[in-house]
């Protein structure tokens, strides 16, 4: 019977778990439950957003990463800029808010890195 080794934390789990840590934060950012710690925590999550997009995305996924998170960036922020949450549910632009800031630089890293490898080709 062979023995598992352990297992040892590669990019790929870095970006999954920071992607997660992000989202969860971006959510609490935006119900407003981070108190003294607002301006610091929108740091980690933008950190955590420049994380997932360096190590999260594989090559083979940079076509569907840019078109569902350019249009989750582009929904939510006409969503929130226009004011349609505002009347309806405060709560939930504030959480689109806090996932801006967390998709917003990974959209940003990944597209640099595709315009990158184009511009190698």
């Amino acid at each position: 019977m062979a023995r598992k080794g352990k297992k040892s934390i590669s990019g790929n789990s870095i970006g999954s778990w920071s992607f997660l840590i992000g989202l969860i934060l971006a959510v609490l950012l935006g119900l407003g439950l981070t108190g003294p710690y607002q301006g610091t925590l929108l740091w980690v999550v933008f950190l955590l957003g420049l994380v997932v997009g360096i190590l999260n995305v594989a090559v083979g996924e940079v076509s569907k990463f840019l078109t569902s998170g350019t249009v989750l960036v582009l929904v939510s922020f006409l969503g929130v800029q226009v004011g349609v949450f505002e009347g309806v549910a405060p709560v939930l632009a504030n959480v689109l808010r806090g996932i801006l800031t967390l998709f917003v630089p990974a959209t940003i890293i990944v597209a640099l890195r595709a315009v990158f490898v184009l511009a190698r080709r």
